[in-house]
């Protein structure tokens, strides 16, 4: 070994903390090739009695040097937290999982049980996931808390081989009467994809224990992130969900909507440049509103939301107790949105930055990643609707209800639509269309926020107030539909929640309501009166 080596050993063996259980090695830019590379290091780790913690990242270490220091922690059965991260640069991805088996296998050896383990930016790839397959599936981490792998580049066969891995650990650990309780779980930049993402999902809905899962920067779309949802109800205890830089759209966003209904821990929400964009947005919104009573922490940046959607989203944070942040930077408010948005939070500090906006958005519809083109059979009034066939339903025309169902926002909002547009003032066709239209929406407005708030987003895209994704039809709006909702929203069973966001987006729509301006100033007279000085 060269002197300038070991004298470098020496100088960062001079400075390791040392204490409290831990050794530490810490940053010290220490190239361990061989065995006697690591001969100081090693009668430092042999010589520490009741090691609990050792600190390895910052350092590079050789599959020699690995086996040296594995050779010593074989003793070390009180080892409980493993800092391994960024312990390999420069090496050879093959000598990575090597190493690790290695150093693994010395702490299945000593019986060590740890709570943490983070090998975090160590790029070794699916290969590096095997070499600590057998450890993760042993009783050295029946105990676990905190699993980090940030940035290992890990990808699709990766995720899977570490899910199975999980699921093992869970297993064993509860035939012995102590199922593993993972807390803490972080796998952001490793290319897991929709594959990876899924195969993870099944394991945490498992173990049920999950408090923080970070899983930003991975290719994760639709069908990913609807598993994570899944799997997420299953955790209770959840506090902290980052999937920043994910791609959730609307249909993502709505699955984690419903998931988030049901758990009452979470504080912290990352869905920045997720692609939430409105709809989804409205959806976290009502979620916000009804629940998540001790949320500190949202960040909806980048995610193509419109003001007025912005601002529901700011209606919903203002009363939560424990918020502090709220990010809507990089959307699509403008520059008046973005001093709309500034106002009714004003009394706040908890406002984000809105430096990075993107401007109003253009007209275009926005492709959704995977579009839905099945279509329902309906009565022969909901194929061409006209008042002459709703009169001829009589007591048919309750059946119209049935045809619309919450858990269905496009089906529901259309058959709203159809019997709107076949008011008149004519008494008997007017009372036939509000009777019908009073029954239906009492229908659809019964269930969750969540509900009603997708419902009535589904409408207002419909009606060209607010963008949607994908091909959703729009209707062309005529007087009639507007004062029909006149009267709905003077109902007992139109929520006002609903009522303020109705006028929030009526409020910032005059152009789309250009053709029926007397209306339209009908229909938000009434909301300003609904909805006081609240909205």
């Amino acid at each position: 070994m060269a002197s300038d080596d070991i004298a470098q050993l020496a100088d960062a063996l001079s400075k390791t903390h040392v204490g409290d259980g831990e050794l530490s090695f810490k940053g010290r830019g220490l190239k361990l090739d061989y065995a006697e590379s690591v001969e100081g290091l090693v009668r430092e780790i042999e010589q520490y009695q009741g090691l609990r913690a050792l600190r390895l990242e910052g350092n590079t270490v050789g599959v020699e040097a690995a086996q040296a220091i594995a050779k010593a922690l074989e003793s070390k059965d009180q080892l409980q937290r493993c800092h391994w991260s960024d312990m390999f640069t420069g090496r050879l991805r093959s000598e990575i999982p090597t190493a690790l088996r290695s150093l693994g296998g010395a702490l299945m050896s000593a019986g060590a049980r740890l709570t943490e383990l983070d090998l975090s930016d160590n790029a070794f790839g699916p290969d590096g996931v095997k070499g600590i397959r057998q450890l993760l599936k042993s009783p050295s981490c029946h105990s676990l808390r905190e699993l980090r792998l940030n940035n290992c580049g890990v990808g699709i066969e990766g995720g899977k081989i570490l899910a199975e891995a999980l699921v093992e650990c869970h297993k064993q650990s509860s035939a012995l009467g102590a199922p593993l309780r993972l807390r803490v779980f972080i796998a952001g930049r490793n290319r897991l994809e929709n594959e990876g993402a899924s195969a993870l999902a099944q394991a945490f809905q498992l173990l049920g224990s999950l408090e923080e899962v970070h899983m930003p920067q991975n290719g994760i779309n639709y069908s990913g992130i609807t598993a994570l949802a899944v799997a997420m109800q299953h955790n209770p205890e959840l506090r902290v969900l980052n999937l920043n830089d994910n791609t959730l759209t609307k249909r993502g966003t709505l699955a984690m909507a419903q998931a988030l209904r049901h758990l009452r821990n979470v504080q912290v929400i990352n869905f920045g440049d997720c692609l939430v964009r409105s709809e989804g947005a409205i959806a976290l919104a009502a979620v916000t509103r009804e629940g998540l009573p001790l949320l500190k922490d949202l960040n909806l940046s980048f995610g193509e939301i419109t003001e007025a959607a912005a601002l529901v989203v700011a209606q919903a944070v203002m009363d939560k107790p424990h918020m502090e942040n709220v990010d809507l930077n990089g959307n699509c408010l403008g520059e008046e949105g973005c001093e709309a948005l500034k106002e009714a939070m004003e009394n706040t500090d908890m406002l984000a930055s809105l430096s990075d906006d993107e401007g109003e958005p253009d007209d275009e519809d926005e492709d959704e990643d995977d579009n839905n083109n099945n279509t329902l059979e309906v009565a022969s009034f909901l194929s061409c609707p006209s008042a002459e066939k709703l009169l001829q339903l009589g007591e048919k025309r309750w059946t119209l209800e049935q045809q619309a169902d919450a858990s269905d926002p496009d089906e529901a909002a259309d058959v709203v639509l159809k019997i709107l547009s076949v008011y008149s003032e004519e008494p008997e066709t007017k009372r036939a269309v509000l009777e019908t239209i009073d029954a239906v929406l009492k229908k659809l407005f019964s269930g969750s926020a969540l509900q009603s708030y997708r419902f009535l987003s589904t409408l207002l895209v419909m009606m060209g107030l607010l963008k949607g994704e994908g091909k959703t039809k729009k209707v062309l709006l005529v007087p009639g539909q507007l004062l029909c909702l006149e009267h709905a929203v003077q109902q007992g069973y139109f929520p006002q929640d609903c009522a303020s966001l109705l006028h929030t987006f009526l409020s910032r729509n005059h152009e789309a309501l250009k053709s029926c301006s007397s209306a339209r100033e009908s229909l938000s007279s009434v909301l300003e009166k609904r909805c006081g000085a609240g909205c």
